[in-house]
């Protein structure tokens, strides 16, 4: 890990304030992660545009946040593994007329295909991880800068898996490409630093989602607890309360 690393100030909870105002997008959406950011997100006041490819199932998050008693989220359909430049930018003109701002991107979108010898990599598989994990962060951030700039403050965060773990035999794609958008994540920061934008990394703790039990086959799953510690502290990071950890990981692995 090359970025330098950040805890969550004990006991913090989002309070229904800490995002009011603030429009957030988050990637992903539809995800075990991407679903619990939308519902913190919104529960703390933001305005949440939920993206992914599937639209049914951005429907169904949608109305499930509805029937929660959440403040309406806003559909934008977004595959970020056939994405153009075009459609990006199409986006951005989107946000901009219909609220005027952008304040925050939780990126986390992630392609993961198993666990996998290098020698059995396909193609494919390997230029579809390092795509939606690092070149279409990285294409969605760059469009989004003007708007995310013109913020007061404002803040993108990319979700980073454990690096020791990742760097073992197997991880493949999926190791190299968290590992690329790590330093990614840095250099932004190191442009971004005296801008109104905050480059944050999140390295969450083991968690109940769809990539653990694919990638931990023979773990009891339902024992990991729900990705609800980790929205928290994306929702602590996307707001103000976030700005002590400019530029460094938010570590939650020993966290609780």
């Amino acid at each position: 890990m090359t970025l330098p690393t950040a805890r969550l100030p004990a006991g913090w909870m989002p309070a229904s304030d800490t995002l009011d105002g603030r429009v957030v997008l988050v990637t992903g959406a539809y995800g075990g992660l991407g679903g619990a950011v939308a519902r913190a997100a919104a529960r703390a006041g933001a305005t949440v545009i939920i993206s992914g490819k599937r639209k049914r199932q951005l429907e169904q998050l949608y109305d499930a946040m509805l029937a929660d008693g959440l403040s309406e989220p806003v559909i934008h359909p977004l595959d970020m593994e056939t994405a153009t430049p075009r459609e990006y930018a199409a986006l951005v003109d989107g946000l901009r007329h219909d609220f005027g701002r952008l304040d925050g991107i939780a990126h986390c979108a992630a392609s993961f295909a198993g666990l996998t010898p290098i020698s059995m990599h396909k193609p494919d598989g390997w230029l579809r991880a390092m795509h939606v994990n690092v070149n279409a962060p990285f294409a969605l951030t760059q469009a989004c800068l003007p708007l995310l700039q013109e913020a007061a403050d404002s803040a993108v965060v990319f979700v980073l898996d454990d690096p020791q773990r990742l760097a073992r035999a197997h991880w493949g794609a999926y190791g190299a490409s968290k590992a690329a958008l790590e330093r990614f994540a840095e250099i932004l920061h190191e442009e971004t630093d005296e801008s109104p934008l905050r480059v944050h990394a999140l390295l969450p703790a083991p968690m109940r989602t769809m990539l653990r039990r694919q990638a931990y086959f023979g773990e009891d799953a339902m024992q990991r607890p729900l990705p609800d510690a980790a929205a928290a502290a994306m929702v602590w990071l996307l707001g103000a309360h976030g700005l002590p950890a400019r530029g460094h990981v938010l570590d939650l692995r020993g966290e609780g």
